[in-house]
């Protein structure tokens, strides 16, 4: 709901498609506590597949900034199973915003993910080769290669998870820079006004050392017996870049 007061600094608005998902959640725990005015639109509202519902929306609104959370991720085999799903939500609903922000000069977050690289050796920078390890980061790549075109906008690369890791096990011989939502949304705040492709996470480690700190008991288990043994091991990220920005 819009009250007048939030009217009035069209500078500080900031619209966030995806409002029931993962990443919306954590922000919207922090509503009212920042500078910024948030906006989570419905889908009734904003359908990010109906360009008339984004443009609408927008001209009412008038934000400055849109921060792109809508697409599909879990389950993951929805990627392999049902992919013109993933080309509508993760490419061509992400074109479609990129559109309307270019058309309006709104500048445009983008949440892609670490999983563009090819998950090799690790320690990949912003610059580094991509090469998607499955079909949700093909869907999220295509989404990066419209936002490219566009000049006021940021890509974030993320490894984040939901709190509590909801997962029995974890896996030991896979390493990334998981964070959860809840830890990385003020960051996301602070970095808001750059502009072309930041990595962003925690530290670089097994998801298995990442979770046992929250949940001791968790069970160890092995990427390599269950994702086989050409998958990927390591798609942890440099992320200097972004600790030196938000000063960490």
């Amino acid at each position: 709901m819009v009250n007048g007061s939030r009217m009035l600094n069209y500078k500080n608005r900031i619209v966030f498609t995806g409002g029931k998902g993962r990443f919306a959640q954590a922000f919207k725990k922090i509503d009212g506590k920042t500078k910024y005015q948030f906006y989570f639109p419905t889908k009734d509202e904003l359908n990010i597949l109906n360009l008339d519902t984004i443009k609408k929306y927008l001209k009412k609104i008038k934000p400055k900034y849109l921060l792109h959370l809508a697409g599909l991720s879990r389950p993951m085999e929805i990627h392999n199973k049902d992919i013109s799903q993933s080309i509508d939500k993760n490419i061509i609903g992400t074109a479609n915003i990129t559109k309307v922000c270019s058309e309006f000069n709104i500048k445009l977050i983008y949440i892609s993910t670490c999983y563009v690289y090819p998950g090799i050796k690790g320690n990949y920078s912003e610059n580094s080769p991509l090469k998607p390890i499955n079909n949700y980061a093909w869907s999220k790549l295509g989404g990066e290669c419209s936002v490219m075109l566009y000049k006021n906008s940021l890509i974030l690369r993320t490894s984040v998870t939901e709190k509590p890791f909801v997962h029995k096990g974890a896996f030991v011989d896979f390493n990334t820079n998981f964070i959860f939502h809840d830890e990385i949304v003020r960051k996301i705040l602070k970095i808001i006004n750059m502009k072309g492709v930041i990595n962003i996470g925690g530290k670089s480690q097994s998801v298995y050392n990442f979770a046992k700190v929250y949940n001791p008991k968790i069970k160890k288990i092995f990427a390599k017996k269950i994702l086989g043994k050409d998958a990927p091991r390591n798609i942890s990220m440099n992320i200097k870049k972004f600790k030196k920005l938000i000063n960490d």
